[in-house]
């Protein structure tokens, strides 16, 4: 795989010129030293002196000085490649589907109970410096947890989940940016016509001020992400693909979980029945608008697995980062391996 390299400093790989001409001043060294050495004895006891072991070995510490040199002058013009790193990644908000149709039991026991193990594994994985936040979803949207490092918190929680009607899963990615943004005065009510304010579900957002909105690069903010999890289509609240272009326009992740099989299953509750299918388009679109990923978990080890990919792919991330002073570090080690060798076999530093 090739990784490319960029150099702030260009000007200083010139220097590299140099080092061909040391070679070659080496190899002459070597010839001067040589026909001195033939003043004193014949060329058989030079070479009786001298085994073929013993030959390479002469050459293997000035070698590695001349590669230190090569990665100090590298190292002198400040290059740059991308390379995986430790996240930044400060908060996390879990979005998941505590709609009626999480009953279902194609995914075992049930969707809700395979889902709630899985979150809350997916809590133990994650670096304890990370924050969390809960929020659910069916008909209207709650926080059932502000972003918090205390993951008993977070395990209770999800496990007070209480299924209700309704699919409202763009409220959920508003509910979520709401509380990752709490001063941006984003406001779900306005979105709903109230009916979030009537349920008691909405941030109260009237006393703040709402601070002029520039949308930026579509997954550019780096200090947040949402990972959503549903098992149905929207059946009412805010448009889907709606809430996640203001995800979008903040620069926000929103990594989408389909959970249950995609023929769907019939399920009753209180009288009445519905067959609930998983709108996979949907959830792709979103992911794709926010250039995140969709996950399809259909059985409850998929689904803990998803989990266990998410964990990863959040902690660590590709970055442009300049790794002079890596380079400079192989550069000082085989320094100190040259003088090291040739002082252990010859008695001398070169």
């Amino acid at each position: 795989m090739n990784i490319p390299v960029n150099f702030l400093w260009p000007e200083f790989l010139w220097l590299l010129v140099a080092l061909p001409l040391l070679v070659l001043l080496y190899i002459w060294l070597l010839g001067r030293k040589k026909k001195m050495a033939l003043r004193y004895a014949s060329l058989s006891i030079v070479r009786e002196a001298m085994g073929a072991g013993q030959t390479v070995r002469r050459h293997i510490p000035p070698a590695l000085f001349l590669l230190s040199l090569a990665l100090m002058l590298i190292a002198a013009s400040r290059p740059s490649a991308v390379v995986t790193l430790p996240s930044n990644q400060q908060t996390i908000m879990l979005a998941m589907d505590v709609s009626g149709s999480m009953r279902a039991t194609d995914v075992q026991p049930s969707r809700m109970v395979a889902a709630q193990a899985a979150a809350k594994a997916f809590l133990t994985e994650l670096p304890r410096s990370v924050k969390v936040g809960i929020v659910a979803f069916a008909g209207s949207a709650q926080v059932a947890q502000i972003p918090t490092l205390n993951r008993e918190d977070l395990a209770s929680a999800i496990d007070r989940f209480q299924l209700q009607r309704g699919t409202a899963i763009g409220n959920g990615i508003v509910m979520s940016l709401a509380t990752l943004f709490p001063d941006a005065g984003i406001d779900l009510q306005s979105l709903q016509g109230g009916r979030e304010r009537q349920r008691g579900y909405a941030i109260d957002q009237e006393k703040k001020e709402t601070k002029p909105f520039t949308p930026v690069a579509p997954g550019s903010f780096n200090s947040a992400a949402i990972i959503l999890l549903t098992d149905g289509q929207r059946t009412t609240g805010v448009d889907s693909l709606e809430a996640a272009k203001m995800a979008a326009d903040r620069g926000v992740r929103v990594y989408t979980v389909g959970i249950g099989t995609v023929d769907g299953e019939t399920i009753g509750f209180e009288g009445w029945s519905m067959r609930v299918r998983l709108d996979e388009e949907t959830l792709k679109g979103i992911a794709s608008k926010t250039q995140a990923d969709y996950f399809y978990a259909g059985t409850a080890a998929d689904l803990k697995k998803v989990y266990e990919t998410l964990s990863s792919r959040l902690t660590v991330e590709k970055k442009e980062t300049e790794i002079s002073g890596l380079l400079a570090l192989a550069a000082a080690v085989l320094a100190l391996l040259s003088a090291s060798l040739s002082m252990l076999w010859f008695n001398r530093i070169l």
